[in-house]
């Protein structure tokens, strides 16, 4: 059976988005890069998805050019990302999309064909976001490690990371790694008793 991870950025009160929908505090998305060897499928949510192909995209385009998102110039890690993200099949969980831009992704209706993507041969299956997806696949049992990354910002109003999850989830600490700028990484190992 494949290792499904989590990974998420978020601020110290636990918000994954301010109150305009945005995560304008995130500057880079290449905290939890250091995986890419080991993924080889990320699953989104249809929220997720549209942000997400447009900001790989732009960078695959013109990687010397402002990101639209951030203002900044992709780093060296985005840059090399965005060839993982557009060679990596990509599974958008959605029960409203209709297509997909990438040839590389396709629409998943339920979260059964996520687990038969875990049962399948492979290696670990990346879980991007958004929120309602991790929560989703968190109660349905699909999700083996979080990887949060936390900003060192109270937002106040916005978006919770788990504000839809359905029930109790036990998880473990099992990694703390010291980021740039004052950002944490947690990495929990999910399930279990506590």
């Amino acid at each position: 059976m494949r290792k499904v991870v989590a990974g998420m950025q978020m601020s110290i009160d636990g918000l994954i988005d301010g109150p305009d929908g945005y995560t304008d505090w995130v500057d880079s998305w290449s905290d939890t890069f250091d995986l890419l060897p080991e993924i080889d499928a990320c699953v989104l949510g249809n929220g997720m998805y549209s942000g997400y192909e447009q900001y790989w995209s732009a960078i695959k385009r013109d990687p010397q050019a402002p990101l639209e998102f951030t203002g900044q110039l992709p780093t060296p890690e985005e840059i090399e990302y965005t060839d993982f993200a557009l060679g990596t099949p990509h599974y958008v969980l959605s029960k409203t999309r209709s297509d997909v831009e990438w040839e590389n992704a396709r629409i998943v209706r339920d979260v059964s064909e996520i687990e038969t993507l875990r049962q399948a041969p492979g290696r670990t299956i990346y879980v991007v976001g958004g929120a309602r997806t991790v929560s989703s696949l968190m109660d349905h049992g699909l999700i083996d490690e979080l990887r949060l990354t936390i900003h060192p910002l109270v937002v106040g109003k916005g978006k919770a990371l788990f504000d839809t999850v359905a029930e109790r989830h036990h998880v473990q600490l099992d990694n703390v790694k010291r980021l740039d700028g004052g950002k944490v990484c947690l990495v929990y190992k999910v399930g279990g008793g506590a």
